[in-house]
């Protein structure tokens, strides 16, 4: 996770809001990977909204295995479901899963880096020993064996992946906040009277808002990619949910003979993988006062 990694060294003095939304329209990255995700995000709202003229669902063996055409974008599959529906039907239900795992492991992995980096000694200790014990284990293999555990369905697969992803957001939180409780602004808050949460919430969070913003969209493109392995391992979103991960595994027997039923949803995991990183990259350039980039 080399990206995360640089994630974490980014300074805190920020440059002005103005200055980050130039320097953002200006990067290529960042505006690729804006116009991917907004992209797959209205695909994927439209079959929310039930707009695409077929149910993802639905069978029809007198149109199965047909290729692409006007009528069937990507084809059809064994059962002569709309593969194109399918995929915008798996795109949305990835990007729930993997948006609630972030949400919970944001929340979660912040307050416990902030109260660590602020509090330090006793609380910084306990912190640490958790956060080095969940990263002794390889991500995917952690949120596999707590997959595994507990009943299948989205919102377990969601907090199996929020859990592997806490200690890289208190990781994150957790330094710049070492650095902010020794600058003058926070220590004229406390020395009139504020308490100690106040002070965490009121004045450290917004200064450290923008890299948790950055730090948000790369674990995003990491947790789509993780909801996907776990599906195809047969541990992700429960059918009949249609999946990105779980339609490359039943496709896996039929590349040679309906070799659409795979390309699409590999295609499309790829591009949102891609252009959530893409988009990581656009914002951590663009808050990144040492004008090196992305190194």
């Amino acid at each position: 996770m080399t990206d995360i990694a640089r994630t974490a060294e980014i300074p805190v003095d920020l440059p002005p809001r103005t200055g980050r939304a130039r320097t953002f329209r200006r990067s290529a990255s960042g505006m690729t990977g804006l116009v991917l995700v907004v992209v797959l995000a209205l695909i994927a709202l439209a079959s929310v909204l039930k707009l695409w003229p077929y149910d993802p669902l639905a069978q029809d063996p007198v149109v199965r295995f047909q290729g692409p055409s006007g009528d069937h974008w990507f084809g059809t599959d064994q059962f002569g479901r709309d593969v194109f529906s399918r995929v915008a039907a798996g795109v949305a239900n990835s990007a729930l899963v993997a948006v609630v795992a972030v949400a919970v492991a944001t929340v979660i992995g912040t307050v416990a880096g902030m109260f660590a980096g602020f509090f330090r000694g006793v609380t910084d200790g306990a912190v640490g020993a958790v956060t080095n014990v969940l990263f002794a284990f390889p991500p995917l293999l952690l949120a596999l064996c707590l997959a595994s555990v507990f009943d299948r369905t989205w919102f377990t697969v969601a907090v199996a992946i929020a859990v592997v992803y806490v200690p890289i957001f208190v990781r994150v939180t957790r330094g710049p906040v070492l650095t902010l409780r020794e600058i003058d602004f926070v220590r004229a808050a406390r020395s009139t009277g504020q308490g100690p949460v106040s002070t965490i919430f009121r004045h450290i969070l917004p200064n450290i808002a923008p890299l948790l913003i950055v730090q948000v969209t790369l674990s995003l493109s990491w947790a789509v990619l993780t909801e996907a392995s776990l599906s195809f391992l047969g541990l992700g979103t429960p059918p009949p949910a249609p999946s990105l991960g779980s339609m490359i595994y039943e496709a896996r027997t039929l590349v040679t003979l309906a070799p659409w039923t795979m390309i699409a949803p590999g295609v499309v995991v790829v591009l949102l993988v891609v252009g959530l990183n893409l988009l990581g990259d656009g914002l951590r350039d663009t808050v990144d006062t040492r004008g090196g980039g992305t190194r």
